[in-house]
Formats: C-alpha cells, structure tokens, sequence
C-alpha cells in the first residue's frame, strides 16, 4: 500500500506556522497587565475623549506596577511603561481642566523630584508655564536640577535652558537663571550666550516696568543728604557762636565789620541781585541782635565799674 505523496512531502502544521521536530515549542511571553492598561488609557483619551475614564485606567496601572506586575519585564521597558502613563494622566488632567493636580499627581508616583523622568518634567514646565503659573513648579525643577545623577542625563541641557526661559525670567529671579547658566557645564558656549543675552533683555524689561528700584534708592539718598546737611549746618552754627563770642569782644564797629567781611567772603552775593534780599534782611536782623548784645555787655560792665 503506496502512502499519500502530498502527506509525507508537507510538513506538519499547526496554528502557529510550521513545526519541525528538531525546534522545541515556544509560547509567546504574556503581555504585562500595565501595557495593556496604557493602551485603553491612551484609546479612551484620544479616541474616545473619555478623560475621566483615561485618569482612571492610568491609575489602575499604576496600581498593576505597584503589585509588581512588570517584575518579569526589563527595567527598560517598566520606566518606558510608567514615562508614558505619566504623559497620558497629565493629558487628560488638562483637559478636564484639572492641570493643577497634575504635579502632585505625578509626585505621588514618583515620591521625590529628582526621580521625575525628564519628559514628564519637561511636560509638567510646558504645563505651568502655559497655564502662567511658573511658580508651581520652582523647586521641583531646581531639586531636580541639583541632583547629581541628572546632570549626568543628555536631556539635562534642554531642560536646564528651558526652566531658564519658562520659569526663572517670568517670576524675574534673574540673579538666580544668571548663576545657573554661568555655573553648569551643561550649557555650550552658544547656548550660554543666547540664554544670558536672553537674561540681560529681561533685566532692562525689568528696569522699565519697575522703576521702584530706582525710586526707592531715592528716599535713602535723600536721608543721606539730609543728616550730611544737618551736620554741616550744626558745625556753621558752632562755627558761628565762637565767632561771635570773639567778636562781641571788640568794639562794636570792629565787630560790624569784621560781620560783613566774612558775609562777603563767604556767602559772595550780589546786593543788587532780587534774590538777595532776604539774605540782606537775616543780616540786618543779626547786626541788630549784635548790637544790643554788645550794649547789654558794655552796659554791665559800666555797672560793674
């Protein structure tokens, strides 16, 4: 009896493809529960636009990460999967126009700042920054910064410039966006010089909006003119006494002139000058007041003789 050529000539097949005996039977490995999470969350955001529903399913994710259901995954593929969940419940924060939880809602995941992936951080700038709230985000980004295993990251450059531009000059801390362009040797020699060109326009942006600074240099100054003048004026009037007890030591027409002379030499005005006047007159009072001091003197000294 002849067997069926077509039998023994085909090999064996399954549902799988074809099957040789040589080759031993591998099973595909199972996808991760969280994988399949982040794809209904990123379908219910986009596709469905079912924002509460996308929040949710990333959170169920979250949960399937922390019950360490990627342990058989690589560490690769577990930070790609949390990066991703990050970006699609931020998203969907936004849109629900729930954008201030979305910091807090990452850092619950992450527990510190320094661990924040750099494309969630630099989502969470973008964010706050749009938003005009730049504050929010201030020290995360300035711990993540400072921490040494992130400068170490390519991304840390970008990152670097962009919490410059997004952050720092739009809450006006340029003191401290000059020391963190100067300082990191993340920054090349182009980059550094446009971000500072950057700081120095918004510097002058600064001075113009807000004069304050300048007028309240003012009062100060003011002060110091002030007690300067009032110690000038202290020293003439000392100055001043001491002259006139040695001049109402001399005979009153000696001391009248001696008056004068330094009147003239001093102050140097023009008697036919209108604003001189009122000079003229305080002279006149004080010749006066000089006069009857020295005839009061020499009336007790009569007295006493």
């Amino acid at each position: 009896m002849k067997s069926d050529p077509s039998a023994s000539a085909g090999p064996l097949r399954g549902s799988g493809g074809p099957l040789r005996s040589s080759e031993p039977v591998r099973a595909a490995p199972a996808r991760a529960p969280a994988m399949d999470l982040l794809e209904e969350a990123a379908d219910l955001l986009v596709v469905h636009l079912d924002f509460q529903a996308s929040l949710e399913t990333c959170e169920r994710a979250w949960r399937s990460l922390a019950n360490d259901a990627l342990t058989e995954e690589p560490a690769d593929t577990s930070w790609e999967v949390k990066c991703s969940l990050c970006v699609v419940g931020i998203q969907a924060l936004a849109e629900m126009d729930r954008w201030r939880e979305a910091l807090s809602w990452v850092l619950q995941y992450y527990q510190v700042p320094e661990k924040l992936p750099p494309k969630v951080l630099e989502l969470c700038i973008l964010l706050y920054s749009k938003m005009q709230e730049p504050g929010a985000v201030l020290d995360v980004v300035s711990a993540w910064l400072q921490d040494p295993a992130n400068q170490n990251l390519p991304e840390y450059g970008a990152l670097a410039e962009l919490h410059v531009q997004r952050v720092l000059l739009p809450l006006g801390r340029l003191l401290e966006a000059e020391e963190l362009v100067v300082g990191s040797a993340a920054f090349g020699e182009e980059q550094r010089l446009n971000v500072l060109q950057a700081i120095h326009t918004a510097r002058q942006q600064q001075e113009r909006k807000n004069p304050g600074s300048e007028e309240a240099q003012k009062p100060s100054q003011e002060g110091s003119l002030s007690h300067k003048f009032l110690s000038l004026s202290m020293l003439l009037r000392q100055l001043w006494d001491s002259a006139m007890s040695h001049f109402l030591s001399l005979p009153f027409k000696k001391s009248l002139l001696a008056i004068l002379i330094l009147c003239l030499l001093v102050v140097r005005f023009d008697p036919a000058s209108p604003s001189s006047l009122p000079f003229i007159h305080t002279l006149a009072r004080l010749f006066r007041w000089a006069r009857r001091a020295v005839s009061a003197r020499l009336h007790q000294l009569g007295v006493r003789d």
